[in-house]
């Protein structure tokens, strides 16, 4: 069902015919309008945060969980370095995928409905009407639930296996306790989510602020990964150079800095 949301955005990008120069301005670095870099606060007993979405984004598709990872599934899969090679060409187009898949939604989406807040499934379902019609809002909700349910299970296995790991435990998909705490993880998030919904709050915003908790984890699994990558006892000759250490730091002074702004966040709402 994933594949055939995909492929339906795909044919409504052509039907729906966007600017080529409009496409190239996206291209060029700049702040969107109601974007700042203010850190969080009450306006009016109301909590905002102008990088909300900016967080969601990131916690969603610079997973830096599954970056950390892939070295359990290199372990797993008995890779060496004589896979090495390999490694970097599964990366680049798991990368490269996940890239074009992202353009083209967002594409279809502001090429369709322009301007429009995403308050509701309602409004995003919009984007598959050039080929839909009136049929656009069921297919959005069954592929939603299937796009979900993807990255749900998948976060869970990562969650589960990496606390086995970091127990000390056989930390591989088929071992017992690595099952169990994926389970346990999948349970708290159903509970979470049970009791979020409670609130009143928009299912819609409560999707963002969810996506959005998800980088507070980042730092420490970034900072993890960049110190791996610059052993030298665990690296060899592969260590990081120059340049892979400057965009290296550069993303962790991201994720830093909207880890620290989440964190503000969540202490506002509970406050």
């Amino acid at each position: 069902m994933v594949g055939v949301v995909l492929v339906i955005f795909v044919i409504n990008l052509i039907l729906a015919a966007p600017s080529l120069t409009g496409i190239l301005k996206g291209l060029i670095p700049g702040i969107p309008e109601g974007i700042s870099f203010e850190l969080p606060h009450k306006v009016e007993g109301k909590i905002e945060d102008p990088l909300l979405l900016v967080a969601s984004l990131l916690g969603t598709t610079f997973s830096v969980a599954a970056a950390f990872y892939q070295g359990n599934l290199v372990r797993e899969r008995g890779w060496t370095i004589k896979d090495y090679s390999r490694g970097i060409g599964d990366s680049v187009a798991g990368v490269a995928v996940i890239t074009t898949v992202s353009a083209v939604i967002m594409i279809t989406t502001a090429t369709v409905i322009p301007g429009k807040q995403a308050e509701n499934i309602g409004v995003l379902a919009q984007a598959l009407q050039p080929l839909l019609g009136s049929t656009a809002y069921v297919i959005f909700c069954v592929g939603l639930f299937a796009v979900a349910m993807n990255p749900f299970l998948i976060n869970a296995i990562i969650g589960g296996s990496i606390l086995a790991d970091g127990l000390g435990k056989p930390a591989r998909l088929s071992d017992r306790l690595s099952r169990v705490f994926t389970v346990a993880v999948l349970l708290v998030g159903m509970v979470v989510a049970m009791l979020a919904l409670r609130t009143g709050q928009k299912p819609v915003s409560l999707i963002i602020f969810g996506s959005a908790l998800t980088v507070i984890g980042n730092p420490l699994m970034a900072a993890t990964i960049l110190w791996l990558a610059n052993h030298k006892a665990i690296m060899g000759r592969h260590r990081n150079n120059v340049i892979q250490n400057v965009l290296g730091g550069f993303g962790l002074i991201v994720v830093v800095f909207m880890a620290v702004r989440v964190l503000i966040l969540v202490v506002l709402k509970l406050g």
